[in-house]
């Protein structure tokens, strides 16, 4: 048996994503080791060590999460989605009050022992998608409930909304979207979810007028809407971002070749897509933005074909997650948003946030993974049935032929 036999045995599920994943992790390195230069150079290591010892790692455990969480039987995630509610909300507040800042934002907390740092909004993300499927499945019967169903569900996304708004907007609000397309797909009525918008906008005017970044914030917009009333330093990534556009034509300078990451702050991470382009060019960013519609059509499908409302609410939330992040990276570094700190899943340099995207992958997986293992189930209860009605024998030895 080739290696390539074994390892299609090994894995299970939609094929396609499998692929894109691997696609997406070596245009990863490819991208970080030419990224990272500039960086290498301020921590006096080489691009290789600093490659190495971080980024590559951190690929290589993301494919292993994959398989992983793509292992188990997604309907256990049902019950996982209550206790990393119980201990993300907790986390939250102990982020927002000791956390580690940076930027005047403080979104990281950092691991006893092993001494690294990650973004609770990570783990929340996922904790709130997978809960909100857990409860959308199973208050079905009684989802127009106000008292046992509405309440508790539009709970916990204002709190998680609010609490990550608090120091990361951006990813705070795309969540909220996210959360608000899981309410439809869950038959919420539209009076709940006008409800639900309404709870967000208040808590949303809170956070812009009254939170701690509502300086940020407000410099962030102003200069998205009106670059030309503001001082250079307010517009510099953006500016940088659109010289690695403008000089990247058609098929890019080449690999290695990017200029622009000498000046952009964080040219592996937030704006790693104009590097991209600056590189590969127009041809490469159409790769991307392909990839990443193809994983949409595809998640759509598994969606469409998942026999349990929980398996289609879990793939739908995470991958309308992960796409809606993906092209919010890409609006910000082509001009068509105000600077955010959202990294491009699977590509941009991470560690933990990597992590959690991989098993967000990884369940999607798992879902797909089940709805293939039905549609074998369903195809061998049908030529059973044929087969009680011709000739047992011939019909089964034809089957394990064809297997």
């Amino acid at each position: 048996m080739s290696a390539v036999q074994l390892l299609l045995e090994k894995t299970k599920g939609d094929r396609w994503i499998w692929l894109i994943i691997i696609l997406l992790s070596l245009i990863s390195i490819l991208a970080v080791y030419s990224a990272t230069g500039t960086l290498a150079f301020k921590q006096g290591k080489t691009v290789e060590k600093l490659l190495l010892t971080k980024h590559l790692i951190f690929v290589v455990m993301g494919i292993g999460m994959i398989y992983i969480a793509h292992l188990l039987d997604y309907k256990y995630y049902a019950g996982i989605s209550k206790i990393l509610m119980i201990i993300t909300i907790p986390l939250l507040f102990y982020t927002l009050i000791f956390g580690a800042s940076l930027n005047d934002a403080s979104r990281w907390v950092k691991i006893p022992i092993i001494g690294l740092t990650f973004q609770t909004s990570d783990l929340a993300k996922l904790a709130l998608i997978t809960f909100l499927a857990r409860m959308l499945t199973k208050k079905q019967e009684n989802i127009k409930d106000v008292k046992t169903s509405f309440i508790p569900i539009m709970g916990s996304v204002c709190l998680v909304f609010v609490l990550i708004a608090l120091a990361n907007l951006s990813t705070a609000l795309m969540l909220f979207g996210v959360s608000i397309l899981l309410l439809i797909i869950g038959r919420i009525s539209i009076k709940q979810i006008m409800f639900v918008c309404a709870g967000g906008f208040v808590l949303l005017m809170f956070v812009f007028f009254l939170g701690p970044r509502r300086e940020t914030y407000k410099s962030r917009i102003n200069s998205f809407m009106h670059p030309e009333q503001q001082h250079s330093d307010k517009t510099f990534q953006a500016d940088q971002a659109k010289i690695a556009l403008a000089t990247g034509g058609f098929f890019g300078k080449g690999p290695g070749n990017s200029t622009q990451r000498n000046f952009l702050p964080h040219p592996y991470s937030d704006f790693i897509f104009a590097i991209i382009v600056e590189e590969y060019g127009i041809l490469g960013a159409l790769i991307i933005i392909v990839l990443y519609l193809i994983l949409l059509y595809r998640c759509v499908r598994i969606v469409t074909q998942s026999p349990k409302a929980f398996g289609a609410l879990l793939a739908a939330g995470l991958s309308f997650s992960l796409t809606i992040q993906a092209f919010a990276n890409m609006a910000v570094a082509v001009g068509l948003g105000p600077v955010t700190g959202v990294p491009l899943p699977l590509v941009s340099m991470g560690g933990t946030s990597m992590i959690f995207t991989s098993i967000a992958f990884g369940i999607i997986l798992s879902v797909s993974r089940d709805v293939e293992e039905n549609g074998k189930k369903s195809l061998g209860d049908t030529v059973t049935n044929k087969s009680d009605s011709n000739n047992r024998k011939v019909i089964v030895g034809d089957l394990s032929a064809i297997a």
